[in-house]
């Protein structure tokens, strides 16, 4: 019994002492990303760039089908974020704009509203219950991983917000684009959404869907 429990605390100790080795671990995009993110940079190589992004300091180009634009500064953008368990976004909604019902499979997100109101909400695993608030500037938001949620700009004016995450690789799927977007025949959406034949049709033709 104590051989046995020296064993488990010689194990832990270095466990802990080879995670106290690296502060950080820069990913490098040369190489592909994994369950466990992305392979380590070499030290001599990571600099005071890879801990540093500007990207969210202005918007990109607004989708026109939801009036709304994602800018995100995950791990393949911000490779100082690799193992950190963190990551960021920046949300632009014009007036009207939506960001459609979606789930990040990987990571809680918290919403900061820095202008305009967002009407934001998401629907529980349980019992399907919906929580929506809407929110005006300085106003935060919590979405528990892996839960359908939203944002909509409720306000007259353009909306801004940020957006932090539990992964620097929090994962996206929007609900629309999973169902209509793809090759999915018409016959299996049909059946597992009710939908009419000729819904699903001028959905998948907005969507840019096939079948």
């Amino acid at each position: 019994m104590y051989f046995q429990a020296l064993f488990i605390f010689s194990l832990l100790f270095i466990s802990s002492s080879q995670a106290a080795v690296l502060d950080f671990c820069v990913g490098d995009l040369s190489l592909p990303d994994g369950p466990g993110g992305y392979a380590c940079k070499k030290p001599s190589k990571v600099t005071a760039d890879d801990f540093a992004f500007s990207g969210l300091a202005t918007p990109v180009k607004l989708n026109p089908l939801i009036k709304a634009a994602v800018t995100p500064a995950f791990a393949p953008q911000f490779p100082g974020l690799n193992g950190l368990g963190i990551s960021m976004a920046r949300l632009d909604l014009a007036v009207g704009g939506v960001i459609p019902m979606h789930t990040h499979p990987g990571a809680s997100e918290v919403l900061y509203v820095v202008q305009g109101e967002i009407c934001a909400g998401f629907i529980s695993s349980s019992d399907n219950k919906v929580f929506f608030k809407n929110l005006k500037q300085g106003d935060i938001m919590v979405f528990p991983q892996g839960l359908l949620h939203f944002q909509i700009n409720s306000g007259k004016t353009p909306a801004l917000a940020v957006v932090s995450f539990s992964s620097p690789t929090p994962g996206l799927q929007i609900t629309d684009f999973a169902l209509f977007a793809n090759d999915l025949p018409t016959e299996i959406v049909q059946a597992t959404t009710f939908l009419d034949v000729a819904t699903i049709k001028k959905l998948k033709g907005v969507l840019g869907g096939t079948n």
